[in-house]
């Protein structure tokens, strides 16, 4: 059976990884004024449009997921020839629609699809499984990275859905913003008034960096650190621990906003890898994506990890 794999935009891996295993990216195009880029993880083009935008603007931006027609049109024209079952990971839906735009789309493809793998010369049944990673950026890889693997090893859907949908509920992310009144102005532009003047204010005053946990679709500070470098080191350090003591996955993902080599030079990086070396798991780093970049602004860094539950600290 040909298993197909589809993400967003929002998910943050390594380029590479997502061309060498055949993985289809759900773009999100993001406008800052007149400027506009389709965010196909593009890592050279969203660095000149960081530099050139996000600075200044960032917290303006206009974000635009794929629509329910575009879905269905990505899936019609080709992911259904091309596969027998496709499985849909989307960023968490109480930050995006995308989730629900994908499962609006699935109806009408389940249902028009017949006519056009007949004409491709096949007429097996074709099916797809929209799922809610519930978890945002680089946390949102641990799902498609673990979907390679069970399809590498000849796994077939069921088993795979059973085990994407397990690993969703366990799956953490932990995030350091840099700029907090950058957070506070794009939060305002989106309506939630979770980030207030005065909060952003202080922090910024005293330097001090919240950790924020994202975890089943819910996000939330867990930790309120002086200094960007040590609330980093902090996240680091606790996530060699984490994994010490043995994650759900082989698998720990980073992003960063900005250049990698900024986020290699920061405190606690090299324990990090030392511990993910020691316990034979994979590191994916990749440069956040354009739309992580202008909702958290830019120098954020995150990391995500499949675990049981814990208390940060």
């Amino acid at each position: 059976m040909r298993i197909g794999l589809v993400v967003d935009s929002a998910c943050d891996l390594p380029a590479d990884f997502l061309a060498a295993n055949d993985i289809t990216i759900l773009p999100i195009t993001v406008r800052i004024g007149e400027a506009v880029l389709a965010d196909h993880r593009n890592e050279q083009a969203t660095l000149e449009f960081l530099h050139a935008q996000i600075a200044e603007r960032g917290a303006e931006a206009e974000t635009m997921p794929f629509t329910v027609q575009q879905i269905q049109d990505l899936f019609l024209k080709k992911l259904v020839i091309d596969y027998d079952y496709v499985f849909c990971m989307t960023i968490t839906r109480t930050r995006s629609p995308i989730f629900d735009n994908a499962m609006q789309a699935s109806f009408a493809i389940l249902n028009e699809y017949r006519p056009i793998r007949a004409a491709a010369g096949n007429d097996t049944p074709f099916s797809l499984r929209v799922i809610d990673t519930q978890n945002l950026f680089s946390a949102e890889g641990i799902l498609p990275v673990e979907a390679v693997r069970l399809r590498a090893a000849g796994e077939g859907p069921p088993k795979i859905r059973a085990r994407l949908e397990h690993l969703a509920m366990h799956t953490h992310g932990y995030l350091v913003p840099r700029d907090l009144y950058y957070i506070r102005n794009r939060a305002r532009k989106k309506g939630d008034r979770s980030v207030s003047l005065f909060s952003a204010a202080i922090g910024t005053a005293l330097d001090i960096k919240p950790v924020l946990h994202a975890h089943r679709g819910e996000t939330g500070p867990v930790a309120k650190i002086k200094g960007f470098d040590a609330a980093v080191q902090t996240v680091f350090e606790f996530s060699a621990r984490r994994v010490a003591a043995g994650l759900l996955t082989p698998t720990l993902c980073l992003c960063y906003g900005g250049e990698l080599e900024e986020m290699r030079a920061l405190p606690g990086y090299q324990q990090l890898r030392d511990a993910c070396r020691a316990n034979n798991v994979d590191v994916y780093e990749s440069v956040m994506s354009l739309t992580g970049m202008v909702n958290v602004g830019k120098g954020a860094v995150v990391v995500g990890f499949a675990a049981e539950p814990h208390v940060f600290g």
